[in-house]
């Protein structure tokens, strides 16, 4: 006889009590486990229609930014830029994600999680959407109801962003963007880390991402018409004339 199924028939003639503690160890111990895999392969069910949703967007906005990144289309090539930007960062936490909830090793988990803060926190929003996209919503003439939207939803990234930045520093400055030198203290600050709440601001930090992803269309049209393009190819010419 199989010394496994021996052994556990000779557990299920103990006492109730020792069978029922038997059954906590050998089962109850790897509901996460269970949990987990379910969990994993429902996600990566689910995710595949977003992943190839958020892939087609990043193949067409990259291919209009490399298009307009010589032009004399400025404005035009700051809308793409930035769309692209976003879309880079959005990728960065699509692909970690799934890993980071349900990997089998905890490890694992924490690092992605820690790859997802690091994604948040480096965004420099001031730097590649502050005056140069209020000067392009300018240059092609962007309804007013369109700039409204556009930095309401910039306003909500740098909400998550900043909200990140506080809830996160301690770890982001033991054991994401710097090793701090006391080992100790790193192990700490990976250890205490909470995977779900860096997952709920990154679900956060998506939706937001997405508001302003979402009017990309939009941006594209305003920014193509003949009176937008005109626009930019003036100020283009106006700019290389002043000596």
């Amino acid at each position: 006889m199989n010394s496994k199924v021996a052994r556990s028939r000779r557990v299920l003639q103990q006492p109730p009590e020792v069978v029922q503690r038997w059954i906590r160890m050998k089962f109850v111990g790897a509901a996460p486990r269970v949990a987990r895999m379910i969990s994993r392969w429902r996600l990566l069910r689910r995710e595949s229609r977003r992943r190839r949703a958020l892939e087609g967007a990043f193949n067409e906005v990259k291919k209009r930014a490399i298009e307009f990144e010589h032009s004399r289309f400025r404005a035009s090539h700051t809308i793409f830029n930035m769309s692209l930007y976003f879309l880079l960062a959005e990728r960065d936490i699509q692909a970690m994600k799934i890993d980071a909830l349900t990997h089998r090793d905890e490890w694992t988990r924490k690092l992605c999680a820690r790859v997802i803060l690091l994604t948040i926190h480096e965004l420099d929003l001031d730097e590649v959407s502050g005056r140069s996209l209020r000067d392009a919503l300018e240059q092609i003439g962007a309804s007013d109801a369109l700039r409204k939207e556009a930095f309401m939803a910039l306003r909500e990234i740098r909400s998550v962003q900043e909200k990140a930045r506080k809830e996160f520093l301690a770890i982001r400055n033991a054991a994401i963007a710097h090793r701090d030198p006391d080992a100790l203290l790193q192990y700490r600050s990976i250890r205490n880390l909470k995977v779900e709440v860096v997952l709920t601001i990154a679900g956060e930090f998506y939706s937001a991402a997405k508001r302003f992803i979402d009017l990309v269309p939009r941006l594209m049209l305003e920014s193509s018409t003949m009176p937008a393009l005109l626009r930019q190819y003036v100020q283009s010419n106006e700019s290389d004339s002043i000596p």
